[in-house]
């Protein structure tokens, strides 16, 4: 890691700069290039692009659902366990974002209220690469299973057997997912956009990625696919003082970095001391790792920033909007008090990075590359969309129409204006109309004239509760 001392904060744009390819236009335009063959060349696009990218197809991209039931046989028990655990504590955290929300009367007569939807059809990307996530599909899976999201496709790459790893199939059964397929990169994306390879085409895609899977996304969110976010190679910003234990942070850079060579890690702190001490345990524990040449890369395009004080530190956390942020200061709640942006946070020594990656039960779904700045991580809302409705009646409108005929005439649309307009004048007429001419039996007029399709059955030849009423006018 590189280490810089004192920079001023008119830096942090060009210091805190995440790697990228070296030429981002050409890389969009060689997904977009994929994207558009497998658009317009279906399903045997897709079977030269798997081949090109993934070796020879030589089993359906579709998995046989017995492999699926049968995958955590294929499991140690510990193993089985330990999903069933993470699996439960994702669950528990995410069945508290489902709520019903309250009715809401803004005034006398105009109620309004908002439901939450499942999205039909859903897309989950989970990375396989250098290692297969299983973890993903839980965080992808569980909030989708809550939602009740109507069709699940789920796309990872194989292993060299042709199938995905066992424990991503057992956490896919786990979640209620039937439709797996042998799919990643560029290619998976867009199968799952365009409908492509046997699977229905989806209306929003989830999970992360790598530079190209965070590239196809976007593209496709072009094409009218919605997406999570913009989630791309993984990242941790570490805020440490010197009560911080340096293997702990050590330990906690290095368990992003080993995620892939273009992750990148952050240290901010106020004691150059403890920079230099987790500078060797970084050289200590890293020999231990089987994955360390990997680490080693990402470790290159990172930096340890030493600024003069934990308000200036955060500062720059803040301006850097990190996916995942780890405070292992004192007073570890006063600090995540003046978190403004990131994905997720990690309070005190003893709240590994690690813990929301797996099992704690946040997910770990999180928006990179300073998107935290405007998006949050994966939840039950991602996977529904709250439809609004309203309902008023004839009097709400009588009180609500100056206002909405005022505001659409301000702005030009006589067309709104007269939608209110039409409706109060017709009431009005229906009510001068009804004649209250039998008293005795006749209710107040709010309360009878509710419904002629969306007016008073007080016309036409309908009787109400001892009068008869009187028949609709001719326009």
């Amino acid at each position: 890691m590189q280490i810089v001392v004192n920079p001023a904060f008119e830096q942090a744009d060009t210091m805190l700069k995440r790697p990228q390819l070296a030429d981002t236009t050409a890389h969009q335009l060689q997904v977009r290039a994929l994207l558009d063959e497998l658009r317009h060349g279906g399903d045997q696009a897709l079977f030269q692009l798997a081949e090109r990218f993934d070796g020879p197809q030589l089993k359906p991209f579709r998995v046989e659902p017995a492999l699926i039931e049968a995958a955590s046989e294929k499991l140690p028990e510990s193993l089985r366990q330990a999903i069933e655990q993470a699996y439960t504590n994702i669950r528990c955290f995410h069945l508290a974002q489902s709520s019903t929300e309250p009715s809401i009367e803004t005034m006398p007569g105009v109620r309004c209220w908002r439901r939450a939807v499942p999205i039909e059809r859903v897309g989950l990307y989970v990375p396989g690469g250098t290692a297969p996530l299983f973890s993903t599909v839980l965080m992808l899976g569980v909030p989708a299973q809550i939602a009740g999201c109507r069709e699940v496709v789920l796309c990872t790459p194989a292993m060299p057997d042709g199938d995905p790893h066992p424990a991503v199939l057992f956490a896919a059964e786990l979640c209620g997912i039937e439709q797996v397929y042998r799919l990643g990169g560029v290619q998976a994306i867009g199968a799952m956009a365009y409908g492509l390879g046997g699977m229905p085409p989806v209306y929003k895609i989830f999970g992360p990625g790598n530079a190209w899977v965070t590239a196809a996304k976007q593209l496709v969110a072009l094409d009218g696919v919605a997406i999570d976010m913009p989630a791309g190679p993984s990242e941790v910003a570490v805020l440490a003082d010197d009560t911080a234990n340096p293997a702990f942070v050590a330990a906690d850079l290095i368990s992003q970095a080993e995620h892939g060579v273009d992750s990148q890690v952050i240290l901010f702190s106020n004691s150059a001391a403890l920079v230099e001490r987790v500078q060797d345990e970084l050289g200590l524990q890293l020999e231990k790792l089987p994955r360390r040449d990997i680490a080693r890369q990402a470790l290159a395009h990172s930096k340890a920033i030493v600024l003069s004080s934990l308000d200036e530190a955060m500062q720059w956390s803040n301006a850097y909007a990190p996916e995942h942020l780890i405070l292992q200061v004192a007073a570890p709640d006063y600090w995540a008090s003046k978190v403004v942006n990131a994905g997720s946070v990690f309070l005190g020594p003893f709240t590994p990075e690690s813990a929301g990656d797996y099992a704690s039960g946040t997910n770990h779904t999180l928006p990179t590359g300073g998107w935290a700045r405007a998006y949050a991580g994966v939840s039950v809302d991602a996977f529904v969309k709250k439809i609004t409705f309203q309902e008023i009646t004839p009097e709400g409108l009588q009180q609500l129409g100056p206002t909405i005929e005022i505001m659409a005439e301000a702005e030009g649309l006589t067309g709104h204006a007269q939608a209110v307009r039409i409706r109060n004048a017709e009431f009005s007429m229906r009510n001068a109309e009804c004649g209250m001419r039998n008293t005795e039996f006749h209710t107040p007029h709010s309360a009878c004239c509710i419904s002629y399709s969306a007016f008073p059955p007080c016309v036409g030849e309908k009787k109400h509760r001892g009068h008869e009423t009187l028949p609709v006018r001719p326009r």
